[in-house]
């Protein structure tokens, strides 16, 4: 018989490819487990982004004279307002002050002042991680 030619492979050679498939899979598993968890954090990080600025429209979309009396009625920087929910999916207060435009007492904090045509507006998770800020004019 003169040179008999192998046709397919030897039960050995696929019994040592599928080895160094298992060998090499987990590995290569155990790599993609970072992504899939920042992929899972992003998306709760932009559930919170999505909230916030949802509640923030909400907030700017509501009459200056009604936002500068619920600033007067908090009386502070640090005192939520009506406006929050904290029984939501995503816990958020909002925050409502008089700003300082022209620091004519010179102490370089906005909070002191006593304008009334100009509203701070903050919007955070009760967990204060997470916020939105922005200044708020009637004209």
């Amino acid at each position: 018989m003169r040179g008999l030619k192998q046709r397919g492979l030897s039960y050995i050679e696929v019994l040592i490819a599928t080895v160094i498939i298992a060998v090499t899979l987990v590995p290569m598993l155990e790599g993609l487990q970072p992504g899939l968890q920042g992929s899972e954090i992003h998306l709760n990080q932009a559930q919170v982004h999505f909230t916030l600025q949802g509640k923030m429209e909400e907030v700017l979309a509501q009459p200056f004279d009604d936002l500068d009396a619920e600033a007067l009625a908090a009386g502070s920087a640090t005192t939520p307002t009506p406006y929050s929910n904290t029984g939501a999916a995503i816990p958020h207060e909002v925050f409502l002050s008089r700003w300082d435009v022209d620091n004519a007492d010179a102490d370089d904090n906005g909070f002191t002042g006593v304008e009334d045509d100009m509203l701070w507006v903050r919007v955070a998770t009760t967990d204060g991680l997470n916020d939105l800020q922005t200044l708020l004019s009637p004209y």
